[in-house]
């Protein structure tokens, strides 16, 4: 996939965030949550199956995994299930990424403004982020509840530009799935890559550059596209 460069002399004002797998170690979690689900109703399907998924929303992995129509009745039941699964179990053991709010704390001090795009549910987004330890610092948010199609679609991305009224060219986008890679790209966003979300650089090819984890990217930081 093409990289997207930043456009020359454009300065950066927003940052757009993924929250699972970037700033949450919650990717692993989300598909147990899955495969939880899905016996519920009537499916089987495994975590391998499952996990290469996760950054999709469930629009896209449910029909997937399923063939169900995503707007169907059936659908929405195994969506909210997964939902409480994931809260009841599994978010209160979940914890930051390495180095996540130190990175961000660095961009606020940068003055940039900090928007989250995310494939999760609206109602999640709130203890996600509080999960991560970075509520505090996030101005808006998009989510998967706020547009048709989630990623790899590019509509979480333009809505997380409209929330903060900025042009994908003074953004910059952070994430760890190639969801993340292509939905960027489509909306013309440059974006970072973390492989802390289990990914490796041959599927986040596309991305301007890759790190480990924030913290990886925090020590790199003068010399990474964020001080440009």
């Amino acid at each position: 996939m093409p990289r997207t460069p930043r456009a020359p002399g454009g300065a950066l004002h927003a940052i757009l965030l993924d929250i699972d797998g970037t700033l949450l170690d919650s990717n692993d979690a989300h598909a147990r949550a899955w495969v939880a689900a899905f016996p519920e109703h009537g499916y089987v399907v495994p975590f391998e199956a499952i996990r290469p998924l996760i950054g999709k929303g469930g629009d896209k992995l449910i029909p997937e995994l399923t063939g169900l129509d995503p707007d169907s009745g059936e659908a929405k039941r195994l969506s909210e299930t997964r939902s409480e699964i994931f809260r009841e179990r599994e978010l209160p053991t979940l914890r930051p990424t390495p180095g996540a709010r130190e990175l961000l704390e660095r961009m606020r001090a940068q003055g940039l403004e900090l928007v989250v795009a995310t494939s999760a549910k609206a109602d999640e987004v709130r203890a996600l982020l509080q999960q991560a330890g970075v509520a505090d610092l996030i101005e808006a948010s998009s989510s998967a509840d706020d547009v048709e199609r989630s990623k790899p679609d590019p509509d979480i991305v333009r809505a997380a530009l409209s929330a903060v009224r900025r042009p994908a060219s003074h953004s910059l986008m952070l994430g760890d799935t190639p969801y993340d890679v292509e939905a960027a790209s489509r909306a013309r966003v440059p974006i970072i890559a973390l492989r802390c979300g289990g990914w490796d650089d041959a599927a986040l090819d596309g991305a301007t550059e890759v790190y480990d984890d924030p913290a990886d990217l925090l020590r790199h930081y003068e010399t990474s596209a964020l001080s440009s």
